[in-house]
């Protein structure tokens, strides 16, 4: 008889399904294109359909989440995958700045091809800044300049007050002579209109999607914010805790269905966003507005990218400091023909 009920309930444990995996996922800022087009039906419906996860997702806003709690909070396991940009955990990481640099990537395969070469360094620095495994580093569109102010170039940002989109920005900005203001995405129209800052800059899709172009005159589109990437993470010992099937399923599918198109759609984007926000060529995704487009100089810009790599590059060196320039110069800076002296 015994013998009979251990055959029977070891047929009915081989018989029994398995468990779903939780997951529970924080997404970055609702009402922007990469959570609507990407990572919402990714983790709502993609990563579910590929196999046995359950999927319970908000987003870092609907939460009511400061900027800088997210991957802290992700480390201590609050929640199991989060994703923002990266920019935002830089004061836990200084050497996380590197990822992102202004001026260096004008498109979106110059910028992929950063993300490639940094990428190893970025996986070690949330292992063992923040106790989690990257899965993934996607864009935004450029971060592109709005000002309620007349410019013609990049010396006119001198002495103007201009939120910048993260701290390796803010230095640019000051190095160019600008005064770096920090301001929050959000409050950002209420301070172009009330004169609190004369610039702002942010994605020029999001910058179109949040009314921007009402309280802002003249759109400089180079990515003088660089791309501002937004990097997917699991808390680690939610990955370690998943079987190797589960753990290859995730990285193929974030890989193909999210990471992918997110990227392929991001140099289209940026000339749609232009042309939404100045009329100048064809708006899909609304109606166009007509903010005065502004061409920066061949020896303008080269300018700033001296300006950039003269003092700026050498600043974040120091701060990082460790062999980061040295890793920097042997992967990101072979890409981009840089080096940190």
């Amino acid at each position: 008889m015994k013998r009979k009920l251990a055959i029977l309930a070891a047929t009915t444990a081989l018989a029994a399904p398995a468990m779903a995996e939780d997951l529970s996922v924080v997404g970055s800022w609702s009402s922007l294109p990469l959570h609507k087009q990407y990572e919402a039906p990714f983790w709502s419906e993609t990563l579910p359909a590929a196999g046995d996860f359950t999927v319970e997702l908000t987003t870092h806003n609907q939460m009511g989440l400061g900027l800088s709690e997210i991957y802290p909070l992700l480390g201590d396991g609050v929640y199991d995958v989060a994703m923002t940009v990266a920019d935002y955990a830089v004061g836990d990481a200084p050497e996380l700045e590197g990822l992102d640099v202004p001026l260096l990537a004008l498109t979106a395969d110059e910028a992929r091809a950063m993300v490639d070469a940094a990428r190893p360094m970025v996986a070690e620095i949330y292992r063992d800044r923040f106790n989690a495994e990257v899965l993934a580093i996607a864009p935004y569109p450029p971060q592109v300049v709005f000002c309620n102010a007349e410019i013609n170039s990049f010396s006119d940002l001198e002495g103007l007050k201009v939120r910048a989109s993260g701290r390796m920005t803010a230095l640019f900005l000051e190095a160019l002579g600008a005064e770096g203001v920090n301001v929050s995405f959000s409050e950002v129209p209420g301070s172009l209109q009330n004169g609190v800052v004369d610039c702002a800059v942010t994605g020029a899709g999001s910058g179109y999607s949040a009314g921007w172009w009402e309280v802002s005159t003249h759109l400089l589109p180079i990515p003088l914010g660089g791309w501002d990437h937004v990097v997917t993470a699991m808390n680690a010992d939610k990955w370690s805790g998943l079987s190797a099937e589960d753990q290859a399923l995730i990285r193929a599918e974030i890989s193909s269905s999210f990471e992918e198109p997110a990227w392929a759609s991001a140099q289209d984007a940026l000339v749609n966003d232009i042309a939404c926000l100045t009329g100048n060529g064809d708006c899909l995704a609304g109606e166009a507005r007509d903010m005065t487009l502004v061409e920066i100089s061949d020896a303008d810009f080269e300018k700033a990218r001296g300006i950039l790599i003269s003092e700026v590059l050498p600043d974040w060196a120091e701060r990082a400091g460790g062999d980061w320039a040295t890793r920097w110069n042997d992967s990101v800076g072979q890409v981009v023909g840089v080096t940190i002296e």
